[in-house]
């Protein structure tokens, strides 16, 4: 297992809270940490978007909100609106969850168009698009073609998971992502990943990028 040192380590975190029960004190407290660990970005619901930006100010730490979250279901122009909603207010990285039934049913059309138009709205202010393929309900095969399908809609990521599913990131999901998309896309694994050595295996499968809340632990872990 390779080694990174705490502050390389941070520039890969995603620090997250996304629970529906999160309190204002509680997000002030995330941004917090960010700031000690100097981490990439906090990625919060969109309610957030604005206090969180303002509390990240002059940091180089973004503002992450999620789109269409947990589910994907919501229709293409909702998930627009709250992308451009969401940046209004300060963010600077949109994590979209894909529609995920339309990809099982086999509607790559749709699935590649809904992509399409939140990267649209989300390039148009220079911000950044993940796109979260939900790994646990797909095959590998759909899994492979969720990440082609966001390519062909110019995402800039493709991530795993929401954390809400009936699984995270697995390191399989995420080399296969990984090989997928090659150097063109980032990949971002989310889900589970509690420890320094899960952040490191998931480093070494190919991700660029972790979504995690137990981001204190998992830094705390370089130290070791």
């Amino acid at each position: 297992m390779k080694k990174i040192n705490q502050a390389e380590l941070a520039k890969y975190l995603d620090h997250t809270l996304l629970k529906p029960n999160a309190s204002k004190k509680d997000i002030l407290q995330t941004c917090a940490e960010a700031k000690q660990y100097q981490t990439a970005s906090v990625c919060v619901n969109a309610y957030w978007a604005g206090l969180v930006h303002q509390q990240l100010t002059g940091t180089g730490i973004n503002t992450c909100c999620v789109v269409g979250f947990p589910l994907g279901a919501t229709s293409t122009a909702a998930k627009v609106f709250e992308a451009k909603q969401a940046i209004s207010d300060g963010a600077d990285e949109l994590d979209m969850v894909i529609n995920i039934g339309e990809l099982v049913s086999g509607n790559a059309e749709a699935v590649q168009k809904d992509i399409e138009q939140v990267a649209d709205a989300v390039h148009a202010q220079n911000k950044l698009l993940k796109v979260i393929i939900e790994t646990s309900f797909l095959t590998n095969d759909q899994i492979v073609q969720a990440c082609q399908l966001a390519e062909k809609a110019h995402a800039d990521f493709v991530k795993t998971s929401t954390g809400f599913s009936s699984a995270g990131a697995k390191t399989a999901d995420v080399k296969l992502m990984r090989q997928t998309v090659g150097d063109r896309l980032g990949v971002k694994a989310s889900g589970g990943i509690h420890s320094y050595e899960e952040a490191i295996s998931m480093i070494e499968a190919g991700a660029n990028r972790l979504g995690v809340s137990a981001t204190v632990k998992i830094l705390e872990g370089a130290k070791d």
